[in-house]
């Protein structure tokens, strides 16, 4: 295996343990939600996202992320369809 083989699968086996935990360091926690450190500093610093900062040191609980992340979930065009005709069906009754 050459060095870039080695780095790549370094990377993944990372990327693994991340999934597996469920409090982030802010490194972490850049690369699992892919925004920019200066961004994810601006959103702790104004209270927009949900973190802990026991000791200096910034932690992300990774199931309050994630509700942050999926927060405002923009509905696609079939389930509005879905929703409109199922109330259609249910006031003509």
């Amino acid at each position: 295996m050459n060095t870039i083989q080695i780095e790549a699968k370094l990377d993944r086996i990372e990327r693994l343990l991340v999934q597996n935990k469920t409090v982030l360091t802010f490194d972490e926690t850049v690369e699992y939600t892919g925004l920019s450190k200066s961004f994810l500093y601006k959103l702790t610093s104004t209270n927009r996202i949900p973190f802990s900062k026991p000791m200096k040191r910034i932690f992300f609980n990774k199931e309050k992320l994630n509700k942050w992340l999926l927060q405002n979930e923009q509905k696609s065009t079939l389930e509005m369809e879905e929703e409109a005709s199922s109330y259609l069906r249910s006031s003509r009754k």
